[in-house]
């Protein structure tokens, strides 16, 4: 079963994070398929950026996000809505 979910990087206090693609029972910071965004919440405000076709992909071959990561698409597709 996949998953997409965050990934965590940066350094020691300060963290930032890639949406990944990847297996649901591996480690966090394993192996992935895909990077498909970043989010950095230590910006004010949090910055993100996401591949909203790579992940509607994902999605559609059954890929299921964490709920944060569901939270930040769902954020993400409304500011690009809006911009339209």
């Amino acid at each position: 079963m996949l998953a997409i979910r965050l990934m965590r990087m940066g350094a020691k206090k300060s963290p930032s994070y890639r949406v990944v693609v990847k297996e649901k029972l591996s480690k966090r910071d394993g192996a992935y398929l895909e990077n498909v965004g970043t989010y950095d919440p230590t910006r004010n405000p949090a910055a993100v950026k996401l591949n909203l076709d790579r992940i509607t992909y994902w999605m559609e071959r059954g890929a299921q996000p964490t709920d944060t990561v569901r939270q930040l698409i769902k954020s993400q597709s409304k500011a690009a809505q809006a911009e339209v």
